[in-house]
């Protein structure tokens, strides 16, 4: 099994809402961008957040859009084996420092994670550091993630109120 790797945060001392993922998949891994899987919905989703056409971004420019806004991003997952790009197949991971990073965002409200696989190693990895910020699970914006446009949409829209 071929050991893959994430990418920097993209934070700056203003977020306010961090989302963090599982671990970049095989796409965004080739073209080192986050999200990168044109099936993949986060940046649909984030843009409706936000208000921002971010597919219609480069992806430069996406990142300053999320900064802008508040929002940060991030994978709950700093190296693991797996072949392939499903969760599920994640082997042998090794964490980000999620508590030294949530330490570094000052005005930090609200932790999202982008899917049950992030959430339950996130979780795991807070422990008492998740102490204090709002907590939620997204539907994974991943197509393997059957669950309708719609309906994660109406989920993806309760970061809102945080980032104002």
């Amino acid at each position: 099994m071929t050991l893959k790797r994430c990418f920097p945060p993209v934070v700056d001392a203003r977020t306010r809402v961090l989302i963090l993922g599982s671990l970049p998949g095989e796409a965004s891994l080739a073209q080192s961008q986050y999200y990168a899987y044109k099936h993949n919905q986060f940046w649909r989703l984030a843009g409706e957040v936000i208000g921002q056409d971010l597919p219609g971004m480069d992806y430069d420019a996406r990142l300053q859009a999320l900064r802008a806004h508040r929002l940060g991003l991030w994978d709950v997952v700093a190296e693991a084996k797996r072949e392939g790009s499903l969760d599920s197949k994640i082997r042998d991971h090794a964490g980000n420092d999620l508590a030294a990073l949530i330490a570094a965002l000052p005005e930090l409200v609200a932790i999202a994670f982008n899917g049950g696989t992030a959430a339950r190693i996130g979780l795991r990895a807070l422990g008492a550091h998740g102490g204090g910020h709002h907590i939620l699970t997204l539907p994974s914006s991943s197509p393997a993630h059957t669950l309708s446009y719609a309906e994660k949409l109406r989920v993806w829209q309760e970061l809102r109120p945080w980032l104002e």
